[in-house]
């Protein structure tokens, strides 16, 4: 885990930031389907299949969303940005995160990267007994091939990078 902020990439293209107090969004368990549907629909537009597009993302940044939501903090605010470079979108979503739940994504993202991810997936979809969050980040590289860094700040902020490569999946 890196303790810097997340690093500028001039290759990619801002394009949308949403953000809200953390308490308002944990507030309703709704925020997550309608806040991922209004957000992918927006960035889907100008993609080759546009309602293909935002159906596919909507689905993997409402997973995102949940897995902020399980977090169950309501002090700061909840962050995502928008990035685009050529077929690949990148989500930075930021939220308030505590020690003992950062070492856990930390541990769950350096295992993203190892040759048993797939059989992890496999094993953590069919025992159920692993938590959501686990499923959720083992699910988005492996069925999205999304690519996932995790950068926190001493404030309390945890930030998941996710690039997802949809318009090469999508083709």
């Amino acid at each position: 885990m890196n303790t810097t902020e997340t690093p500028a990439d001039a290759a990619f293209e801002p394009m949308l930031e949403l953000e809200m107090k953390m308490a308002a969004f944990t507030a309703d368990w709704l925020n997550c389907d309608q806040c991922s549907t209004y957000v992918a629909g927006m960035v889907s537009l100008d993609r080759h299949d546009p309602i293909r597009h935002a159906n596919v993302l909507s689905s993997a940044l409402n997973e995102l969303f949940e897995m902020s939501f399980h977090a169950r903090e309501r002090d700061g605010a909840f962050v995502c940005r928008f990035y685009r470079r050529d077929e690949t979108e990148r989500i930075e979503l930021t939220f308030p995160c505590s020690p003992e739940k950062r070492r856990f994504y930390d541990a769950v993202v350096t295992g993203l990267k190892s040759d048993e991810a797939l059989a992890n997936y496999l094993d953590v979809i069919t025992s159920g007994a692993a938590p959501a969050e686990h499923a959720i980040l083992l699910g988005l590289a492996i069925n999205y091939d999304a690519d996932i860094t995790l950068f926190y700040r001493d404030t309390g902020m945890l930030t998941f990078v996710v690039d997802l490569p949809l318009e090469r999946l999508l083709n």
